[in-house]
This record gives structure tokens, sequence and C-alpha cells, in this order.
């Protein structure tokens, strides 16, 4: 990553295909910008020691929470409160930014086949 340089949200997505692995964009002291691409639905989990930043950037997200969900479209953000079990689903190809604390598991303690490590993208 280099941090002299702009960084190109819309290249970098076109960059990859995979879906639900994020990949690093920048650092922001202790913190990941993080770009993923999403169909489906992901895990249920919980961060217990973070809140989570999503931003949509193309598409539609649901953010299902047990009390209710959250639909998120470009340009919209939501923040997953710690300790707030969540799982996302986009039902079409969304785009979405993260933010969230270095070494942040994307399925936490939840595991599967979906954990991935977040590479630089």
């Amino acid at each position: 990553m280099t941090t002299q340089q702009a960084v190109n949200i819309a290249r970098k997505l076109s960059e990859f295909d995979e879906q639900w692995a994020p990949r690093r964009i920048a650092r922001v002291n202790d913190y990941e910008v993080k770009i993923a691409k999403l169909q489906g639905e992901f895990v249920w989990h919980t961060h217990e020691d973070t809140d989570e930043l999503f931003l949509v950037i193309g598409g539609t997200l649901t953010i299902q929470l047990r009390d209710g969900d959250v639909v998120l479209g470009p340009g919209e953000m939501y923040v997953v409160p710690r300790g707030v079990e969540h799982c996302p689903r986009a039902d079409a190809d969304a785009a979405i930014l993260l933010f969230e604390p270095t070494g942040t598991a994307n399925t936490v303690d939840a595991g599967g086949d979906r954990t991935r490590e977040p590479v630089d993208a």
C-alpha cells in the first residue's frame, strides 16, 4: 500500500471477483480500511470488543439484526455497535467499505468457510 497516492476505490474493486474476501486499501492509526464484494448471506457473528462500520459503495446491503434489519443503499453507512450480533446479506452483487481495528477477523469466532484474512488490494 502506497500512502502517497490517492486510492481509487472503483479500480481496486475491479481488480478482484472473490465474494466475502476483504481487501485492505489503507490503514488509519490502528484501523484498517477494507473493501469487499458481497452476494448472498454471511454468518451471524458478534464483535465483542469493537464497533464495525459498513459503507455501501454499490448495490444494496441488509444488516440483519436480531431485533430488525437495516437496509443500506449506495452512499449509506451503518455502524454495528460492539457486542451486537449481526449477519450481513446482499441479495444481489454489492460492494462495501469496512472500517475496523487491525487484526479483526471477518467472522470473529463464528469461523467457517467464509473466514478470510484481509490481503492488500
